[in-house]
């Protein structure tokens, strides 16, 4: 059941992810002006990573539990508001849009290669912490949407 604080833990970690992706945009920026380098590896393949190894750690039966709201700040609202897909939506269609064909399918590419093996490597690794058990990583939330 969702529950007014539960709303502000999920609020304060999407403000904290917001917040954080903007400081690595602003970082990554000069290295990111051909290929959206800062998207694709700092913010989509490092989030990927983070939200698949916390949320196969940190199960009721994983290695290190924490609670549902714990769970939710990071998992939905911390990486729910650090990796958008919709910057990596807008700077392809943007590179469709220049005619760059090659450029926008390399990041196509690279975003779901590399973002789906970060979240394998870090769905394994805490697996591997969690004595071998393997278990959904999802939040329970998640499954509703």
């Amino acid at each position: 059941m969702m529950s007014f604080y539960t709303c502000l833990i999920v609020m304060l970690g999407g403000a904290l992810g917001t917040l954080a992706r903007y400081v690595v945009s602003v970082l990554t920026g000069p290295y990111s002006r051909m290929m959206p380098w800062g998207t694709i590896l700092a913010v989509n393949m490092v989030g990927s990573f983070i939200i698949a190894f916390f949320g196969t750690l940190t199960l009721a039966g994983g290695r290190y539990p924490v609670s549902e709201n714990m769970r939710l700040f990071v998992m939905i609202g911390l990486c729910g508001g650090y990796t958008t897909f919709s910057s990596f939506s807008l700077q392809t269609l943007d590179l469709l849009r220049i005619g760059a064909w090659g450029r926008a399918l390399l990041t196509i590419g690279l975003s779901v290669f590399l973002c789906v093996g970060a979240a394998s490597v870090g769905h394994v690794l805490a697996s591997r912490l969690n004595h071998h058990a393997i278990m959904v990583a999802q939040a329970d939330i998640e499954e509703e949407v």
